[in-house]
């Protein structure tokens, strides 16, 4: 009895308690029933079953058993096991005679038993078995563990059975398991049986397989030669854009949860390990150094993206098919039926808004405007953007955005499209303008040629753009206010996208969003430039398009003064990451090295940057909402960071009586199982 107390601080189970979030102070039971043996000869045995495959959902009993041996013998793999029956055989037992075979009477009163308890307990259960020189006892049962695919299909089958309402089958699937329905995974069993080379954090879901580069060049040019590559950098940026979107994965050395690498990774639903902090670069030699083990470029290795493990060598997967795609969609369906929260995207191209309407959102919550510059068939955009960043005057500035005008409205539009009848929040221009300048000499000198100025000069207005702590620095509404003409061309481009279709008979819907906001005077400056633009475009075209001006909310005082910017704002979005970088004074691009150390010592429960502070920058969204909507009753409210997409954020969102939360398209069927979960939990009015 001593040594099953003792085992609540083995090894195993600290290392289980840690990846389920189960508290350690819980402590653990001991359960005293008499000894039967299964290892009395021949006529005995020993056995673990379920009630239904856990692996594909199938309703058929599935298990294992060994003769003349005792429980432990069944898990501990030293001998192979029998298969119960012929619906549990493998490759390995595919030759060995089943239960069923060898003990007919005792088989038949075991199945009896998984038919009577799963009528009982209305679920799929795990349950041990031992039989002792011919007579079966029952040792115990539980609710048995399950991959995502067996969870869904369990889910949906029982409700059917009327073993479960569709409330109950929904609080059945969690959202990790529903993850897995999502993206090709490493193979469970390769992955057992395999030791990592290090770990990080994981930013982006699924697994992956491909070789090392080092290079954004590389990335794209080994793709083009038909090879699987994963992107390794000490921190991805912009300019790595191109060798992401080819790369299989991507794994870096620096970077939290909501650093470049990990945001774009999630958006694209691509598999990515951030923060790997053990992962050493070198260049010159390309070659990386992890876990005792040197790498060279070319190498295979493998990530699973879910959990933030790296291994060496190269690893099956486990693609989703065309049956579970289907099965996902019922189940969403059932999701759909009860929650109250609204789930919206985060999308800059209409392939992520299909992807994300094909998975369910609403609505787009964050269309980052700049996004349309960075990518595939990016260039020319790009170049009319840097010509307008560089100009010296306003006269210089407004011929760089008369050129850069239609390529984002056909950016707008294309999306807008996709979008008809849902609702579009446009994010006006929001990072500092010195990440757009290019590093290459080439280009600087193409630049230069293009505005008629010399290299140097070219250089000495780039280095003027420079800022010490650009986060916080010359961006979002501050560059709308420095440059009026700027706001008014992306108003524009906007009212013009949107009329246009409108004359084509498809409706859309623009709420444009003013960034990085903490004065009231701030948005009515904007306000008056966007309802102006509205006026003459709409005068122009001879359509009426229904639209909305709100803000982020993103910025401690912006929370403190929410009632006075609902005077003004039609709604409000928070973006959370820098919400929480502002609120801690913590750099969301550096904080995951010591965040981590944070977690483990208990001086935080979780990284803020993953799911959001309840108690410090929950009551700052609380604050929001309260005053905001005491100015504007019927103010719409919502989320636009990742955490738009993690379970217990959405918890919290669905409490606080958000209208929505907004997440990258991979992460939307993730939302709608969390709001229809927190409906059933926590029930609000507003469904």
């Amino acid at each position: 009895i001593g040594a099953v107390f003792a085992s609540w601080m083995g090894k195993r189970a600290v290392s289980y308690r840690r990846i389920e979030g189960i508290p350690a102070e819980w402590g653990t039971a001991v359960n005293v029933q008499a000894m039967v043996f299964g290892n009395m000869g021949e006529n005995s045995s020993t056995g673990v079953g379920f009630t239904r495959n856990p692996g594909t959902g199938e309703n058929a009993f599935f298990g294992e058993f060994l003769e003349n041996a005792q429980g432990e013998d069944v898990v501990a793999g030293i001998r192979t096991p029998h298969p119960i029956n012929e619906s549990s055989r493998n490759e390995q037992s595919k030759n060995l005679k089943s239960l069923e075979q060898l003990m007919p009477a005792a088989y038949k009163e075991l199945a009896a038993i998984r038919a009577k308890l799963e009528k009982h307990y209305h679920d799929m259960l795990d349950i041990e078995f031992t039989i002792e020189a011919g007579r079966l006892w029952m040792l115990q049962c539980r609710v048995g563990k399950r991959n995502g695919l067996a969870a869904v299909r369990m889910a949906l089958d029982m409700q059917k059975e009327k073993l479960a309402t569709k409330e109950e089958a929904v609080m059945r699937v969690s959202p990790d398991q529903l993850d897995e329905l999502l993206h090709p995974i490493l193979d469970p069993k390769m992955e057992l049986g395999t030791k990592p080379l290090g770990k990080g954090l994981p930013a982006g879901p699924g697994g992956a397989v491909g070789m090392i580069v080092f290079t954004a060049e590389e990335a794209v040019k080994w793709k083009k030669e038909g090879k699987n590559v994963i992107l390794v950098r000490e921190e991805t940026n912009p300019e790595d854009v191109e060798g992401m979107r080819a790369a299989e994965a991507i794994l870096t050395a620096r970077g939290g949860m909501t650093s470049h690498a990990a945001l774009v990774a999630r958006g694209w639903g691509k598999c990515c390990v951030v923060g790997c902090a053990d992962v050493k670069i070198d260049l010159k030699a390309r070659t990386l150094h992890l876990g005792g083990a040197t790498l060279k470029e070319g190498d295979w290795i493998s990530l699973n993206g879910s959990r933030g493990f790296i291994y060496t060598g190269k690893m099956a997967l486990v693609e989703p098919g065309e049956v579970t795609m289907q099965m996902l969609q019922d189940f969403l369906k059932f999701c759909n039926s009860i929650r109250a929260l609204k789930v919206w995207t985060n999308a800059d191209t209409p392939a992520d808004a299909t992807q994300a309407r094909m998975y369910g959102a609403e609505g787009i919550g964050l269309f980052r405007i700049e996004h349309m510059f960075y990518g595939k068939g990016s260039d020319a955009a790009l170049f009319q953007l840097r010509k307008m960043i560089m100009s010296k005057n306003l006269e210089e500035r407004k011929a760089a955005l008369n050129d850069l005008f239609p390529y984002m409205k056909n950016d707008l539009k294309a999306t807008f499209k996709v979008m008809e009848g849902f609702h579009v929040t446009v994010r006006l221009m929001d990072p500092p303008l010195h990440e757009f300048v290019p590093h290459q000499k080439e280009k600087l000198e193409e630049l230069g040629r293009a505005l008629g100025i010399s290299y140097e000069e070219l250089e000495h207005r780039a280095t003027a753009l420079r800022e010490s702590n650009p986060m916080m620095g010359h961006r979002g509404v501050r560059l709308g206010v420095t440059y009026p003409e700027i706001t008014e061309m992306q108003a524009r481009a906007i009212f013009e996208a949107a009329a246009e279709l409108q004359k084509e008979g498809i409706k859309v819907f623009p709420d444009i969003m003013i960034p990085v906001v903490s004065l009231e005077n701030e948005v009515k400056n904007q306000t008056e430039i966007i309802h102006r633009v509205y006026a003459e475009v709409m005068k122009q075209k001879g359509v009426k398009v229904k639209y909305m001006v709100g803000t982020m909310i993103e910025i401690p005082r912006a929370c403190l003064m929410a009632g006075k910017l609902a005077e003004t704002m039609e709604f409000f979005s928070f973006g959370t990451n820098d919400l929480t970088q502002m609120t801690f004074g913590y750099s969301r691009d550096d904080s995951g090295p010591f965040l981590n150390d944070y977690v483990k010592k208990g001086i935080i429960p979780v990284d803020p940057f993953q799911t959001i502070d309840q108690d410090g920058v929950g009551e700052l969204i609380k604050i929001t909402v309260e005053r905001g909507r005491k100015t504007r009753k019927d103010l719409k409210i919502g989320i636009c960071g990742e955490q738009g997409g993690e379970p217990a954020s959405v918890a919290f969102c669905h409490k606080v009586g958000l209208t929505y939360v907004s997440c990258s398209p991979f992460r939307v069927p993730i939302a709608i199982l969390s709001s229809a979960q927190s409906q059933i939990r926590n029930p609000r009015k507003n469904k």
